[in-house]
C-alpha cells in the first residue's frame, strides 16, 4: 500500500474493508472507552488529532462514539498520502471531522494544537528517525495525552492473521499488507526500548502496543472521567 504505483482497484477496496479489519483487530472502541472518554467533557468540546488516518474510518468511528455519548469531540485527521485523502473526503462526512492532506510538521508550522493525539497502526511503517520525529511532534502538539496504537508482533498473531483471513478480503491488500505489517512491528519491549522514558508502552489485547503519551500530568489508563458511554 505505501508504494506510489499500487494499483488503484485493490487500493481502493483495500480501504473500504479497512472499517471491518480495523473493529476486528484495531480495538478502537476498547480504547475509545477507557482511555480517551476519561478525557471528553460534556460542558466544553475536546480535539483530537489522528495522524495518518488513512481511509478515515477510526476518525470516523470516534466522532460518532463521542456523539452519541453525548461529547463534542472534534476530530482533525491527516494524511500526506493524496490516495488515501481522496477516499477519506469521498465518504460521508460529519460537522466535527475534518481532513487534510498533511504532516504533523505541517500543523506545527501553523501553530497548531490539540487536546489529544492518536494514531493506528503507523509506527511500523517508520524509520527509527522517522519514529523519533513523530514523538517529538506529538509532544509538541497535545496538550493532554497521545495514544500511538500499533501491531504488536507475534507469531501466534501472524499465525491467526494468515489463517483468518485467507477466506476474506479477495481482490484487495487487506492479508497481504497485514502480514507484512504484523512482520515489521514491534514486540512490547522492543518498542519501549526505541522511545523516550517518558513515553509508556501498555500490552493491549489482541496483540496490540499503546504507546501513551500524557504532557497533563496524566489520567491513569482506564481511569474514571465525567462518565462512560454505553457499550
Amino acid at each position: 500500500m505505501d508504494k506510489p504505483d499500487c494499483d488503484p482497484v485493490l487500493l481502493d477496496r483495500t480501504y473500504r474493508q479497512f472499517p471491518l479489519i480495523n473493529a476486528v483487530v484495531a480495538g478502537w472502541r476498547h480504547a475509545y472507552r477507557n482511555h480517551l472518554l476519561p478525557y471528553l467533557s460534556t460542558s466544553g468540546r475536546t480535539t483530537l488529532l489522528d495522524v495518518g488516518s488513512g481511509g478515515g474510518d477510526v476518525a470516523r468511528s470516534l466522532v460518532r462514539w463521542a456523539g452519541r455519548d453525548g461529547y463534542d469531540l472534534h476530530v482533525t485527521a491527516i494524511d500526506p498520502d493524496e490516495r488515501a485523502h481522496r477516499f477519506a473526503t469521498s465518504r460521508q462526512q460529519y460537522n466535527n471531522l475534518e481532513f487534510r492532506r498533511a504532516l504533523s510538521s505541517d500543523l506545527i508550522a501553523e501553530g497548531k494544537s490539540y487536546d489529544l493525539v492518536i494514531s493506528n497502526h503507523v509506527l511500523h511503517h517508520l524509520s527509527p528517525t522517522d519514529l523519533a520525529g513523530l514523538l517529538r511532534d506529538t509532544e509538541r502538539l497535545c496538550r493532554r495525552a497521545a495514544f500511538h496504537s500499533d501491531i504488536a508482533r507475534s507469531p501466534v498473531a501472524y499465525a491467526l492473521f494468515s489463517v483468518g483471513t485467507l477466506p476474506f478480503f479477495p481482490g484487495s491488500l487487506i492479508r497481504r499488507d497485514g502480514l507484512t505489517s504484523i512482520r515489521r512491528s514491534y514486540r512490547a519491549d522492543e518498542l519501549q526500548a526505541a522511545v523516550p522514558q517518558h513515553w509508556l508502552v501498555q500490552r493491549e489485547r489482541p496483540f496490540r502496543n499503546l504507546l501513551t503519551y500524557r504532557a497533563d500530568g496524566g489520567l491513569p489508563a482506564g481511569s474514571s472521567g465525567e462518565g462512560r458511554g454505553n457499550a
